[in-house]
Parts: C-alpha cells; sequence; structure tokens
C-alpha cells in the first residue's frame, strides 16, 4: 500500500503559502481490517508485528483502534436484543393516537348526554314552574 497525498494544499492561508501538503485521511474496509488483525494474533516470533505494520504502511495506533472496534462488535452482537417484531414508530403513534382518539370519542358522547339530559330537565322543570305559577 502506497502513500496518499492530497495534490493541492489544505487548510488555513498560512499553510497554503508555506506550501505544507496535508496527508489524506486513509480508510481501510472491514475484511482488510480483520485479516490484518488475524496476522498480527498469529505473529509470534519477536519482531513479526513490526514488521506487518512496516510492509503495511500502518500505525500501532491503527491496531489498537481496530481492536477497540472489534471487541466492542463482539460485544454487541453478544448483547441482549428485544424479541418480537420491530415497532416501527410511526405505526406506534397511529396506535397510540387512534387509541387517544377512541378515549376522547367517548368522553364526547358521554358529555353528548349529559347535555340532552340537562336539557330535558330543564324543559320538564320549566314546564312544571309554568304550570304551578298558573293560577287555577
Amino acid at each position: 500500500m502506497g502513500r496518499v497525498f492530497v495534490s493541492k494544499p489544505v487548510g488555513d492561508r498560512d499553510e497554503q503559502q508555506s506550501g505544507v501538503v496535508k496527508r489524506a485521511g486513509r480508510s481501510y474496509s472491514a475484511a482488510y481490517k480483520q485479516r490484518i488483525l488475524e496476522e498480527l494474533d498469529a505473529a509470534t516470533e519477536p519482531g513479526m508485528t513490526g514488521m506487518i505494520l512496516r510492509r503495511e504502511g500502518l500505525y500501532s495506533s491503527n491496531v489498537g483502534r481496530w481492536r477497540r472496534q472489534r471487541d466492542e462488535a463482539i460485544r454487541s452482537g453478544l448483547g441482549e436484543r428485544k424479541r418480537g417484531p420491530k415497532v416501527d414508530s410511526v405505526a406506534r403513534q397511529l396506535r397510540v393516537l387512534r387509541e387517544r382518539n377512541e378515549v376522547l370519542e367517548e368522553r364526547l358522547r358521554t358529555a353528548e348526554e349529559l347535555v340532552e339530559a340537562q336539557g330535558k330537565a330543564f324543559a320538564l322543570l320549566h314546564s312544571l314552574s309554568r304550570k304551578s305559577a298558573d293560577p287555577k
């Protein structure tokens, strides 16, 4: 693997005027990382690790980060997961809103029945008060 350099200066004006060229960040595939980690883990002789790192143009910090990523992936893969189908947040929100709507419609029906009963009670009391007010 060769080194990759940016073709034109990157950074602020001082860096551009001084002609400093920054190295472009490198990215590695998961398969490459896994292959290198397996090779490093299999290296038992003294100096083999350094030889592999030099050959690949890697730093030990890369390998340390990759090992942490691998260990984290293993831990997350072994973690507890919720069983059952995954619930879509939109579907869940729709279900909650429909349930709330049913509760509110029931409360509305009750309120309308109360208003109707109050109207009938008022009419009855009004008619009774007229009868009692009328002289016989």
